[in-house]
């Protein structure tokens, strides 16, 4: 008893920190399954604009595997659910908005050629 009378600030800490992710989970489960896969698909155009950042032209199978590993950490639940052809697909896709997107953005060639935030000394 004396424990908890101590830690009470944690303890309520805790139960908030728990509340706080439980909505979460329940608002993203609740949503519509047309707008569950569009933020996945957002999240996967950041994806594969980070792998081409950082590991370059050329190096498309590494790549894949860079963007699923990153895929697998964020979305551990979604992973076990789609195949990794279904994933692949839809890599593919965003893909092909991500090379949209460097066709007619300037600051979008300059985020993904690494010349963004860059200092010449």
């Amino acid at each position: 008893m004396k424990y908890i009378v101590e830690n009470w600030f944690v303890i309520v800490g805790l139960i908030a920190v728990c509340a706080a992710g439980g909505y979460a989970v329940y608002v993203f489960v609740k949503m519509p399954s047309d707008k569950q896969l569009n933020k996945v698909r957002e999240w996967l155009l950041y994806a594969v604009t980070k792998a081409e950042k950082e590991l370059g032209g050329g190096t498309g199978q590494i790549k894949l595997r860079y963007v699923y590993d990153m895929f697998v950490a964020r979305f551990a639940w979604l992973a076990r659910v789609i195949s990794f052809e279904a994933f692949s697909m839809m890599v593919d896709e965003a893909l092909e908005r991500m090379k949209k997107m460097l066709e007619s953005n300037k600051a979008m060639q300059t985020l993904v050629s690494g010349e963004a935030g860059e200092v010449n000394e």
